[in-house]
């Protein structure tokens, strides 16, 4: 199969023959082919190449030369192989340089930053219908995607669980701004067509979300195949369950890609700077008349934010959301600066000393 239909095109090429050349004037000159990232499951790959679909792993430089995760492949990168299709195996010696990467913060206390997917150019944000729709956690997700400078979409799911599916397209796009917002049901076929006109083949798409959002049944109506395991959802509280459990790249029958990814129990962002403005653009907005450049908003004189939100201009709980995830991001920046090990002896000094001040560490 040519990898064009996988999403490669004159700009990669021109990449991998940039790393050709660089090749050809050091020492280590092994036969290369492109490849692209499929799934990926601890340092193992599923690669696709002009020569069929091979298992990959880092050669030994890459892997020792990685100074984290983030310097191994992932699901979408672009990457050099060295084939052995006799034994159906592939050696990936380098990382082409990425177009994007949606990055959050590892789960837990750890401050690393995590790759979902490389080389994304739409993010499809599954919220599912059926309750109240987590607001909260839509921003978080836009919020990834403006991160990474990818286009996003809200895909309001289970659509045919929602007896008002109108008001909640109508709150839903109240949160995303210019984003499309869609309602879509994979059982009654609601909103797949819309769907796949925003899938334009040889673009890659990346769908995320919470567990039980209905990701893989989605997947499998837009394949027209069942590919993807699903659960049913439980009848004690009308929610689905996880079923997909690593991340897998699909090509379409249309000629689009879309990357499938577990759901996402939490959402921590590993450098929302200014995607911060961009997912709260009223609030952005409204600052550039503050009195002060620096104002926070927390009761400072001449703050037009508060301003606004006294009169209804800005959702209250927007503000109050926004502070939270500015809030998040000093304090992982705080912790980057301190280092992974002060502070966590920082975070226990504090805990062991309880309310007697800060601890200077020596």
């Amino acid at each position: 199969m040519p990898l064009t239909r996988y999403g490669w095109d004159p700009a990669f090429e021109a990449l991998f023959e940039n790393l050709l050349e660089e090749r050809a004037r050091g020492a280590s000159r092994p036969d290369l082919v492109p490849g692209r990232v499929l799934s990926e499951s601890r340092e193992t790959y599923r690669l696709t190449t002009a020569l069929g679909e091979l298992a990959g792993e880092p050669s030994g430089r890459l892997r020792f030369s990685a100074a984290g995760p983030l310097d191994l492949p992932a699901v979408g990168d672009w990457v050099s192989v060295q084939p052995f299709p006799a034994e159906g195996l592939g050696i990936v010696h380098d990382v082409l340089p990425r177009r994007s990467a949606l990055l959050r913060r590892a789960a837990g206390r750890r401050d690393e930053a995590q790759l979902l997917a490389a080389n994304v150019d739409l993010l499809l944000v599954a919220a599912p219908l059926g309750g109240d729709l987590r607001a909260r956690r839509v921003e978080r997700f836009l919020a990834l995607a403006h991160e990474a400078e990818v286009a996003p979409a809200v895909l309001l799911t289970k659509a045919d669980l929602e007896p008002d599916p109108d008001a909640a397209l109508s709150a839903a796009r109240a949160l995303a701004g210019p984003a499309p917002v869609l309602a879509v049901s994979a059982r009654t076929g609601l909103g797949l067509p819309a769907l796949a006109r925003l899938l334009a083949p040889g673009a890659t798409a990346a769908l995320v979300g919470p567990s039980g959002a209905g990701k893989s049944t989605l997947v499998n109506a837009l394949l027209g195949s069942e590919r993807q395991a699903t659960r049913e959802i439980r009848q004690s509280d009308g929610r689905g369950r996880h079923a997909t459990t690593r991340r897998e790249l699909f090509v379409l029958p249309s000629g689009a890609l879309l990357v499938d990814t577990p759901g996402l129990r939490e959402l921590g962002l590993w450098d929302a700077g200014a995607a911060l403005e961009a997912t709260y653009e009223e609030v952005a907005s409204a600052a550039a008349s503050c009195r002060f450049r620096d104002c926070r908003h927390e009761g400072e004189p001449g703050c037009a934010v508060r301003a606004a939100v006294d009169a209804g201009a800005i959702d209250s709980s927007r503000l109050d959301a926004f502070a939270k995830l500015r809030r998040e991001e000093e304090a992982l920046a705080a912790r980057r600066a301190l280092g992974p090990a002060r502070a966590e002896r920082l975070r226990w000094k504090r805990i062991m000393g309880g309310s007697k001040g800060p601890v200077k560490l020596r």
